[in-house]
Order: C-alpha cells, then sequence, then structure tokens
C-alpha cells in the first residue's frame, strides 16, 4: 500500500506514463534507425499496416493524433520513397486511401521484427499477471479518454 497521498500517487504515474510512453517511442525508433525511416515514417507504416481495412488520410490522421496538413507531408515523403500510394476511393471519389507498397509492406516486416525483439526485451523479467494488469488499466484510462473526446 502506498503511502502517499492519492493525488501525488495520481500525479506521479502520469508522470511515468508519460515518460514512459516517450522513452518507449524513443527506443524502438533508435533500434529502427538503420532502416531509413524515422519514428513518425515507422509509426505511419505500422498504423497502415496493422488496419484491418484500407484508410483515408483523414482516418489514418486521427489514428496517429496528427493534423490533416501533417499526414499529407508525411505520405508525400513516403509516396517519394516508395513506400505508399494514395489511391482513390470506390466509393468518394475526394477521399484518397492510402496503402503500402511491397517495399512498405517489406519495410513493415522489418520494423515489427525489430519491434517485436525491442518489447520481448523490455518485457521479459515482467511476469505475466503484472503486465496483464498494467495492460488493463492502461486500455481503461484509453477509454475513458475516448469517451471524454
Amino acid at each position: 500500500m502506498s503511502t502517499l497521498p492519492k493525488s501525488q500517487l495520481e500525479e506521479r504515474f502520469s508522470a511515468a506514463l508519460h515518460a514512459t510512453a516517450r522513452a518507449w517511442r524513443l527506443g524502438v525508433d533508435a533500434k529502427l534507425k538503420d532502416l531509413g525511416v524515422g519514428q513518425a515514417g515507422w509509426m505511419t507504416i505500422a498504423v497502415i499496416a496493422k488496419s484491418t481495412s484500407e484508410l483515408s488520410q483523414k482516418e489514418l490522421a486521427d489514428q496517429l493524433g496528427v493534423e490533416g496538413p501533417t499526414i499529407v507531408s508525411m505520405i508525400d515523403r513516403l509516396m517519394k520513397t516508395g513506400l505508399v500510394l494514395r489511391v482513390p476511393s470506390a466509393t468518394d471519389r475526394r477521399v484518397k486511401l492510402v496503402r503500402l507498397t511491397d517495399a512498405g509492406l517489406a519495410l513493415y516486416g522489418k520494423v515489427k521484427a525489430e519491434a517485436e525483439v525491442f518489447r520481448a526485451g523490455l518485457l521479459s523479467d515482467i511476469d505475466a499477471d503484472t503486465l496483464l494488469a498494467a495492460t488493463a488499466v492502461l486500455e481503461r484510462l484509453r477509454a475513458r479518454i475516448e469517451e471524454q473526446l
């Protein structure tokens, strides 16, 4: 049981959550630096690859938590390197969908493999019950935040 007042414990949790999320992204980014794509690029590629359906530019921006102009310039950069394509939507000609090329899929395979090694190394000494409890807390917080948006 904590001896800290609940408000201080909540503040400590919030700071730890933010710092850990940032450190996690930076750690993965350091592992991926040799792949020639930065954090924003590999995160974009990963979101596209993991999606169960094709994403519009707006949907992709929403999932990444960025503004429209930011995703447009990111897609432009990824297109120049041959990793993604913009394709017209079959149902709405105003909408452009973002699709990985074969090179983008291959890069995602490398990103995924490196990220899995990184994740496994960090979590190797954390028992399954602790990991499950932490995951449940994070998922509950995300759901609460999304309800308020």
